[in-house]
């Protein structure tokens, strides 16, 4: 499954794969719990291949920022974890994003990138992602 499927919702933990769409919004299902919910088009959901992470330079692709974990984990959950202090996880980021902007990716924003980056670990997610990127490339 590609990340055009995969979302983040805005108040709820977890990341959310699109079941089906209905008159008022759609269905979505928790990789966490496999729970269903209803989403309104009230709520604010971000689609995962919309994401991008500021550099100092240009805004990076989420798919790439996860590409270069992976490279970085040989493919295995990540050696920091989301809960780990502030200075540890922006020395984590620096390796794999060396040009990230300081001043506009914040502490929680990494967190999120290493939590959703080990729930799409988890769920055999990431093996989407090489080819993804490379059909975007192709575009």
């Amino acid at each position: 499954m590609s990340l055009e499927k995969v979302i983040s919702i805005s108040g709820k933990p977890g990341l959310f794969k699109l079941i089906t769409q209905t008159r008022g919004g759609f269905v979505a299902e928790s990789l966490v719990d496999k729970k269903r919910i209803s989403v309104s088009i009230q709520n604010n959901v971000s689609v995962l291949s919309e994401i991008a992470i500021y550099t100092l330079t240009e805004e990076v692709p989420l798919i790439q920022v996860f590409e270069n974990i992976k490279k970085k984990e040989d493919g295995k959950p990540t050696s920091v974890k989301a809960k780990d202090s502030k200075d540890k996880l922006e020395e984590y980021f620096f390796d794999v994003l060396p040009d990230y902007d300081e001043d506009r990716v914040y502490a929680s924003d990494i967190k999120k990138v290493i939590q959703w980056y080990n729930l799409l670990q988890q769920h055999d997610m990431l093996d989407s992602l090489s080819d993804e990127k490379a059909s975007d490339e192709e575009e």
